[in-house]
């Protein structure tokens, strides 16, 4: 984990986002009052006592709960990304999204291990969503990883290829190839067919 001076400042955005107003508050609030003798309901300087300190717990738990999401997975981290990032060996980048730099760590997770065809199969599928085939040329040293299960190039794939050169034996290349749509494959489509999807979904 990092530790104090060895981290740059801006880099693990402690809280960042994080800064709930008392309406977001509202849910983690607790009725302090309940707690006190009945004769306080009347008490309107004792209502204001206790609505403060419920305030102020409300707080503590909210930030709690987020301090949780930060480390109990990464797949509800936010400003805790660069934590796991640190720890696996990865670079932190905070030009990309949340959800990119998720798939990045997810990806090398799920690598750990031995590297072979399955640890690449399973990264390129977290990265595009669907399936994926990795077909070996053992006598070309090289491999080819096929997007089936999604059309077209998927996103994020200049992530996808720092984490391949990561996981990748050195001596091995590697090439893409990606599934398309061909005009004469819509020839069998209806209009009415066509029209219960998007442009997206033809291609």
């Amino acid at each position: 984990m990092a530790k104090y001076g060895e981290s740059l400042y801006g880099i693990l955005q402690y809280g960042e986002g994080v800064q709930p107003d008392e309406k977001g508050i509202e849910p983690y609030k607790l009725d302090l009052m309940k707690y006190l003798p009945a004769y306080y309901e009347k008490s309107e300087i004792m209502k204001a006592i206790q609505d403060a300190y419920s305030t102020e717990f409300g707080y503590i738990y909210f930030f709690l709960e987020d301090f949780l999401k930060q480390f109990l997975t990464p797949e509800t981290a936010t400003w805790g990304l660069a934590f796991w990032e640190q720890e696996l060996g990865l670079k932190t980048d905070i030009s990309k999204s949340y959800e990119e730099r998720r798939e990045i760590i997810m990806s090398r997770i799920r690598g750990i291990g031995t590297i072979g065809r399955d640890v690449i199969k399973r990264a390129a599928e977290t990265f595009s969503g669907g399936d994926v085939d990795v077909i070996e040329y053992p006598a070309e040293h090289r491999f080819v990883v096929k997007f089936v299960g999604t059309r077209g190039v998927p996103k994020n794939k200049a992530s996808f290829i720092e984490m391949i050169e990561e996981l990748k034996p050195a001596h091995l290349t590697y090439s893409f190839e990606y599934t398309y749509t061909w005009w004469n494959m819509l020839k069998e489509i209806t209009w009415a067919q066509a029209g219960m999807g998007t442009w997206n979904d033809l291609r």
